[in-house]
Formats: structure tokens, sequence, C-alpha cells
């Protein structure tokens, strides 16, 4: 079995201010993303360099806002509703990406709306920049000790902090490994080897697919959060989430083999 590593939260510390890995996580992963999609402009030039400076701050709040709503929503309705102004708690965490991505779908879409630019050309490389926060984001859930695995007696096993004291899968680690390195190699390898951005919406589609199969698989090594549990016997809320993010994923696949190609 291995040793957790009991890693500080707080990654620093001034007087009564505390800055947690988590937080950390958000900021370096918008901002390594904004670096890569920079270099995807530059390769596909889907927006000009004004308008590529104006998304950013459309990009975080549809995270934000997103996330935290879709946490709100999908997992702890009638708390909040009993609770309405622990909503604007976000120090105290819950964050979904199924909420986050609708959020920044949403936002770049207007965004698109407003300035005239074609909504998957964007939304592609958006798709592409995904997993540097996704694999950012669960080594953040590692360091806190929460969403962890399933009981085991595999020898990856670890005993988390705050826990039942069980042996449990580290399921933060292979979750970050398929939905962050595995995922951004397949998405980049169809960027800049195979050209799909010439295709709209391809690597969006391709995005779907491959986050819903990794989430899929992911949680069957992870504990579901306390409050949900099981769905028809064993299914996870996660799961659930997934099935019409493949369905549409496998659409837009189909749609943009029909689409104009982008020279």
């Amino acid at each position: 079995m291995l040793t957790y590593p009991n890693i500080n939260p707080v990654a620093i510390k001034f007087g009564p201010i505390s800055i947690r890995w988590y937080s950390l996580a958000y900021i370096i992963g918008i901002v390594a993303g904004w670096w890569y999609a920079g270099k995807m402009n530059a390769r596909a030039k889907f927006m000009n360099a004004k308008q590529y400076d104006a998304i950013l701050s459309w990009i975080v709040m549809g995270i934000i806002l997103g996330g935290r709503l879709g946490y709100v929503l999908f997992y702890k309705p009638s708390y909040y509703f009993h609770n309405p102004l622990e909503i604007f708690y976000l120090w105290e965490g819950g964050m979904s990406f199924h909420g986050g991505m609708i959020g920044t779908v949403l936002a770049i879409f207007i965004f698109c709306r407003l300035n005239k630019i074609e909504f998957f050309r964007v939304m592609d490389v958006a798709a592409c920049v995904s997993p540097i926060g996704l694999f950012l984001g669960r080594l953040a859930n590692f360091v806190n000790g929460e969403l962890y695995g399933r009981p085991t007696n595999s020898p990856i096993a670890m005993i988390f902090p705050n826990s039942d004291g069980l042996p449990r899968y580290p399921s933060q680690l292979i979750e970050a490994s398929l939905e962050g390195v595995l995922f951004f190699i397949i998405l980049s390898t169809l960027f800049w080897k195979f050209n799909k951005w010439q295709r709209p919406a391809f690597l969006s589609g391709a995005f779907l697919i491959c986050y819903g199969i990794f989430r899929i698989i992911g949680e069957t090594f992870r504990e579901p959060d306390s409050f949900m549990g099981y769905f028809l016997g064993g299914i996870t809320m996660g799961q659930i989430l997934c099935i019409p993010m493949l369905l549409l994923g496998f659409y837009l696949i189909f749609w943009s083999s029909r689409a104009k190609r982008v020279v």
C-alpha cells in the first residue's frame, strides 16, 4: 500500500490570507491554457489579437459561474435551496466540471455572436486546452484529500485523511492521467498532426467522446459523494451526466464530416 503524502492544502499564507493549491490550480490552468490557445490561434487563425484578449474574461466567468451553479443544481440542490447564501461561499469548494463546461460554452457562444466569429472554431481550440485544467484540478483534489477512490486491496491503495481509514484507490491520480495527460495527447495530436481544426466541430466532438469515456472509467474507481450515492444499483451522477455528452459528441463528429473544410 502506498503512503498518502499529506501535502498542506494551503500553498501560500500571508498572515490571515491563505492561498490554497485548489485556487492555484484554477489560476495556473487558465494561464497555461491561454498560452497554449495562443499557439493554436497562430496556426488556425480563428480570431484576431484584440478578440483573443477580450474573450478571456468571458471564459473565466463561464468557468466559475457555470462550475458553481452546476454543483448547486446537479449535486446539492436541496441543501442550497435551504441555504441560498452559501451558493456564494466559493472558498468552501464545490465546483462541477459539467457545469463549468456548460458555462464556458454559453460564454463563448455569446461572445462569438457579438463579434461575428465562427463558434465551433473557437470551441475546438477550447476543447484542446481543457485537459490542462482538468489535470491540475485532479491534482488539487488529491492534495486536498477529497474525491478519493473506493475501498480496495490494490497495491496502489492509500489511506486518505478524514476518511474512514480504509485503503482506497487514489482515483484523483487515475483521473488526472486519463482526463489530463492522455486526453491532452489525443486532442493535441488531432490538432497538430492530423489538422482536424480544419473540420469545425470535430475536436469539440472528440472532446465530448473522450471525456465521457474517461470520466465513466474514472468513476469506477472513485467513491461517489456521500450525499449522492449510486443510481440504478451502481451508476454515479458523474457517469449519468456523461451520457448526453457522448451522444452529442458522436453527432458533432458526424456533422463535422459534412461541414465545409477550413483552409
